[in-house]
């Protein structure tokens, strides 16, 4: 996998935006910004499917907003993660692909 490797991309850009908008980057930022992330994916897919109002933006502009915000989900997830120490190969490994090993 590269994970790892996305992680590190991912963190060097959060540095820099940190750095830009002085931001402190405590391990409470990080889990509140993937909620604000979320919050925001709900948002674009709740207008996506019809339920929220659309600010008279077409089908296709809500599609990206969908994923855009799909992305900055992953993204910061994938922060909060690495500054966890979380080593997520392994665990996907073992908590899910280790299920498609034979018996």
């Amino acid at each position: 996998m590269e994970i790892q490797r996305l992680q590190e991309s991912l963190e060097e850009v959060s540095v820099r935006y940190a750095e830009v908008f002085e931001i402190d980057r405590t391990e409470t930022w990080f889990v509140l910004k993937l909620q604000e992330e979320l919050g925001e994916l709900v948002q674009a897919f709740l207008a996506m499917k019809g339920m929220a109002r659309t600010r008279g933006r077409t089908e296709e502009e809500l599609r990206g907003d969908f994923a855009q915000e799909c992305a900055d989900v992953l993204a910061h997830f994938l922060l909060l993660a690495k500054h966890e120490g979380v080593d997520l190969e392994t665990a996907i490994q073992q908590k899910w692909l280790s299920r498609l090993e034979k018996p």
